[in-house]
């Protein structure tokens, strides 16, 4: 008589559910391949907080004030997210699942696609107010994305609470142009097969409404950047804009790892960032290349050595001709070009040789840092 072999399905799912038991009854993380070790945190964080995987889950929504506050705070995300929800939903549309968008706290800000109502499983969760935050409802990927900061899937079982074991789920956090998590991105089915893949798919999702809130913000100039040899206009680019004095108004998720340097709090005195302290080269120049619409990538010099590529454009509305955000755009084109260019390539000659320490290329040119960022920022012959 034949007998058949388990499905590695339920055979992982069998070596979850050992695992879990294990955490419950030891308190000890588990070691096993299956179970990943955001899950066993999301687990020892709920065990921390006196939860108990019986305990059944009430999911309750937070007061209209509440939920009002919530909304109005993050209508700009919720603008932004619009475009990007319908085409996710398209994607998704014969899968039964449904797309979740949450604030910081784990507050639903807006549910679509289809969200089977006559199912109380799917309606319980799939509403505009339900707080899905970890302290609330256990290891979903609503509280994990939200706690962990990165992207993931959770598939029955790993849930904590035995009430969610009918989910399965993909999130991922929302960062907002200044790089602090503002909400996340959640897809949720009920009773459906394990698609780990939906975690791509709701992490990609996620970068594009990123993408759209930052492009949302007045700026006077975007740049596109990537490694060279990367094409440059697509999804993968890092997005950096700049106001008209050079300072950094957002990035994205991609730009700050092109371009690693903590934004910091928008308006606090000297908390701005300029871009004279990101890139080693005159920052007008990148809007001298905007305004002349050149199409081939700048190079751009990192303070480390390494070097990027980059397209900068100006906003649309700031093409036209007599805009005031144009006219603010400063030009080096009146300053004396043999002087000014023999003293940028000296102080980046200097800034090179000290191997990018600015401090360093200061005392050895008899300057201040100061001078150095703004010599190398807004040259000025003489």
């Amino acid at each position: 008589m034949l007998i058949s072999a388990p499905h590695p399905a339920a055979d992982r799912h069998a070596l979850i559910a050992q695992a879990r038991q294990s955490l419950l009854s030891d308190g000890a993380a588990p070691v096993r391949a299956e179970v990943e070790p955001w899950i066993a945190r999301s687990w020892q964080r709920c065990l921390a907080r006196g939860l108990e995987p019986t305990r059944r889950v009430a999911f309750d929504a937070v007061s209209a004030t509440a939920l009002r506050h919530s909304q109005e705070q993050n209508h700009h995300l919720l603008r932004a997210a619009r475009p990007v929800l319908e085409q996710l939903t398209r994607a998704i549309a014969g899968m039964r699942y449904f797309a979740m968008l949450t604030d910081a706290r784990g507050i639903v800000v807006d549910v679509q696609g289809h969200c089977d109502r006559s199912d109380p499983r799917a309606s319980a969760i799939g509403r505009v107010g339900i707080d899905l935050s970890e302290a609330a409802v256990g290891t979903t990927a609503i509280g994990a994305a939200l706690e962990e900061l990165q992207p993931v899937w959770l598939h029955r079982g790993e849930h904590f609470f035995d009430d969610n074991a009918s989910y399965s789920c993909a999130g991922a956090p929302l960062f907002d142009p200044q790089g602090r998590c503002m909400g996340m991105l959640d897809l949720t089915g009920v009773d459906v097969p394990e698609r780990p893949e939906l975690r791509h798919l709701v992490a990609r999702s996620a970068r594009a409404m990123e993408d759209a809130l930052l492009l949302q913000l007045p700026h006077a100039l975007l740049l596109r950047l990537n490694w060279p040899g990367c094409p440059l206009g697509g999804e993968g680019d890092g997005l950096l804009t700049l106001d008209a004095d050079g300072c950094v108004v957002g990035a994205n998720s991609m730009a700050r790892q092109l371009v690693p340097h903590p934004l910091r709090a928008p308006g606090l005195p000297g908390t701005r960032t300029h871009c004279s302290d990101l890139l080693a080269m005159p920052w007008t120049m990148l809007f001298d290349a905007a305004r002349q619409q050149r199409r081939e990538p700048l190079d751009l010099p990192l303070w480390s050595g390494l070097r990027l590529h980059a397209l900068a454009l100006l906003p649309a509305h700031a093409r036209t001709v007599g805009d005031t955000h144009t006219a603010a755009v400063p030009s080096i084109a009146s300053a004396p070009a043999p002087l000014r260019e023999a003293e940028v390539a000296m102080i980046r000659r200097a800034v090179q040789e000290a191997r990018g320490n600015v401090a360093e290329a200061a005392r050895a040119l008899g300057i201040s840092r100061a001078t150095v960022y703004r010599k190398l920022g807004a040259p000025k012959g003489g």
